[in-house]
């Protein structure tokens, strides 16, 4: 698989749309697209739709994570009965995981004409839409690109656990409640909705520092758009720590497993493509 070096993620857009129609002629419905925050996973993942139509007539849908949150009240009953982090969505355990392998299990096998409604997760209200908003999908659906940051991530050892990786995990939990319940939900019914994944696509940040700079540039964009809506430089940095240990995880574990592991630089350009199919 060709590239060229300096480029965005999404330029390879036509030669994975080449690949993808490949697999999904060989019984392939279910491709994860896996990234740090700010890694570019939900451009690459619009390009790609609209590469497979133009070139093989192929219908694919976007399918986020992100979409997948557990309401705010949910996450508030977590808070209270396991423990105070989960009431900050992002990490394995804030998911509707019952929803999205539900999902991910019909939407491949959506007759034509049929319907499906995806869910869709308000950010700025750090609630899920009411489901008369939820956006209606109409068979059939030949792809289904599974986009987010934690996507077909493995458990971690137990005794990596052991030892914090920031100051939100000392300061915050300092017994390891909170990341071994994390661990717990990767290791049981994260595992079984990242089963669905058949190829796994991963976007490789150069290393973890980048992920704050790239949300605060997402930030900047969003203060563009919606004056007064941005968070801060410090937000930020509390935020993405909330990320950091699976981040680091995925970033050491993922290109041995991946089938297209696209290398960044810090300015999220390409810099290396490794294709194991």
């Amino acid at each position: 698989m060709e590239f060229q070096p300096g480029l965005p993620p999404s330029s390879l857009a036509p030669q994975l749309a080449d690949w993808l129609a490949r697999e999904q002629a060989g019984g392939v419905h279910v491709v994860g697209i896996n990234g740090a925050q700010g890694s570019g996973k939900s451009t690459l993942a619009t390009a790609l739709v609209q590469a497979l139509a133009a070139r093989y007539g192929l219908r694919a849908v976007v399918l986020s994570l992100d979409d997948l949150y557990l309401t705010h009240a949910e996450r508030q009953a977590l808070a209270h009965t396991v423990h105070p982090l989960f009431a900050t969505r992002g990490v394995p355990g804030t998911h509707d995981v019952v929803l999205g392998t539900r999902l991910l299990d019909e939407l491949p096998h959506l007759g034509s004409g049929a319907t499906l409604a995806l869910p869709q997760f308000l950010k700025l209200a750090d609630d899920r839409a009411p489901p008369e908003r939820w956006a209606q999908v109409t068979g059939p659906v030949d792809l289904v690109l599974f986009e987010g940051w934690c996507v077909a991530t493995p458990p971690q050892a137990e005794a990596a656990l052991a030892t914090p990786v920031n100051a939100l995990e000392r300061m915050q939990d300092s017994d390891g409640r909170w990341r071994r319940a994390v661990n717990t939900h990767l290791a049981t019914n994260y595992a079984v909705l990242f089963r669905r994944v058949q190829r796994l696509i991963f976007l490789a940040a150069p290393g973890f520092g980048c992920v704050v700079d790239w949300r605060l540039e997402q930030e900047a964009t969003t203060a563009t758009r919606e004056p007064g809506r941005a968070l801060s430089h410090t937000e930020i940095e509390v935020f993405v720590a909330y990320y950091e240990r699976l981040t680091r995880h995925a970033l050491a574990t993922l290109p041995h497993t991946a089938d297209v592991v696209v290398q960044l630089t810090p300015a999220r350009t390409l810099q290396a493509l490794e294709s194991r199919r």
